[in-house]
């Protein structure tokens, strides 16, 4: 009996497809993006380079020299840039750093005096800062020590021993530079681009709020869209198709209620997020309330979208749940961005979470005003649209000519 038992319900199991499809599928593919991202898998051996911004005000032999060294290491590459131009980048989140060489860098190199040198961050970008700060400030502190022994044992030979030749003084500051030179430590002043009023702001906190909100709202929209595979099995939609209105209304119907929840629900969230963690959503409410309109209409049409695609409840379900993992997944919901390879934050920037997360970075953390997050609120814009278009010929090829 119990051997009976055991055959009819493989035999059930396995005759449901998108089951099947489910059980095996899903964990394979979210297997592989953890992989990716956190055991290296799929790419080479070496390292991206990390993009680091500098600027040369002193414009010196020493601070040109310097430059030239680390842009020879493989692990960064040097963009020169102007301060302000610099600085705003760093601060919208296009690069990681800048470095700052000030005027009087090269007279103070022979000098006891501080070095006019500075790191400017942001502190967003975690996993990036720290690959940079293991291997920059190792190489820019072994330089300047270096060039601080150079120039002191130059100074020293000219006026002590002004007929010593070329030759010997070579040998002598490369017998030094071998030794005492290593020893030379210097520090490097380091500045995260954030204003003083966003100490209080937790960056997990914005990354746990956005992530999580965007990736429950694309699973909340498909169960709302379901309904209207649910009236198509039950007969209701055939008869609103007898009735004299287009089958359009019926699809901008179903998506007008889903984006009408969807910004209810992101309203909820953030009132709590602000209620139990002090999240400042009042701080630019307008900006708030435009992203919000912006993902709430990206979500609910890529969810109609979704509905669209599947002819069954089921199909529905199978799809949308890989679908939706997978997104999160790449996009920064389940795995915060920055930790991930740079091929996976390529291609994270075809997930609706990608988008909405760094929408509400630059809100919350970067404290950009509203001309500066447009782009993103535009791409999430374009998005919904295009699924809009998508899903009113898939609505009328897969739901209203089969029901």
């Amino acid at each position: 009996m119990i051997l009976t038992i055991l055959k009819k319900d493989l035999k059930l199991f396995f005759s449901d497809k998108k089951g099947v499809l489910l059980t095996f599928l899903l964990p394979i593919i979210l297997i592989s993006l953890f992989a990716f991202a956190f055991g290296g898998i799929g790419g080479s051996s070496e390292s991206k380079p990390i993009d680091l911004l500098v600027v040369d005000n002193d414009k010196s032999k020493i601070s040109q020299e310097i430059v030239t060294k680390l842009d020879s290491l493989s692990s960064i590459h040097i963009i020169a840039t102007e301060l302000e131009k610099g600085e705003g980048l760093v601060k919208k989140g296009k690069y990681v750093a800048v470095l700052i060489f000030d005027k009087g860098f090269q007279d103070a190199i022979s000098s006891d005096d501080e070095l006019p040198i500075e790191l400017k961050y942001d502190a967003a970008k975690e996993m990036e800062m720290g690959m940079l700060q293991s291997v920059l400030i190792q190489e820019l502190m072994s330089t300047i020590g270096k060039t601080q022994v150079k120039s002191s044992i130059n100074s020293y030979l000219d006026t002590n021993f002004s007929g010593i030749s070329p030759e010997m003084k070579d040998k002598i500051i490369a017998d030094v530079d071998s030794g005492e030179a290593k020893e030379i430590k210097t520090d490097l002043k380091m500045t995260a681009m954030v204003n003083e009023d966003k100490k209080d702001t937790n960056l997990g906190l914005i990354q746990a709020v956005a992530g999580t909100a965007i990736m429950m709202l694309l699973f909340s929209i498909t169960a709302i869209g379901a309904g209207l595979l649910d009236e198509k099995e039950a007969g209701t939609l055939k008869r609103l198709l007898y009735a004299p209105i287009k089958p359009t209304a019926i699809l901008f119907g179903k998506m007008g209620t889903a984006l009408v929840l969807s910004i209810l629900q992101l309203v909820v969230m953030f009132v709590f997020a602000w209620l139990a963690f002090g999240l400042p959503i009042f701080k630019d409410i307008i900006s708030l309330i435009v992203l919000i309109i912006a993902i709430a209409f990206a979500v609910s049409s890529f969810g109609i979208f979704l509905v669209s695609i599947a002819k069954t409840r089921q199909q529905l379900q199978g799809l949308s749940t890989i679908i939706i993992m997978l997104m999160s997944a790449i996009g920064g919901s389940m795995i915060p961005l920055f930790i991930m390879p740079a091929i996976m934050q390529k291609i994270a920037v075809i997930s609706v979470n990608y988008w909405g997360i760094q929408g509400f970075y630059d809100l919350f953390w970067r404290d950009l005003p509203l001309i500066d997050i447009l782009p993103r609120i535009a791409v999430l814009l374009g998005i919904g649209l295009v699924m809009t278009l998508i899903s009113i010929r898939l609505f009328k090829k897969n739901i209203v000519t089969v029901s």
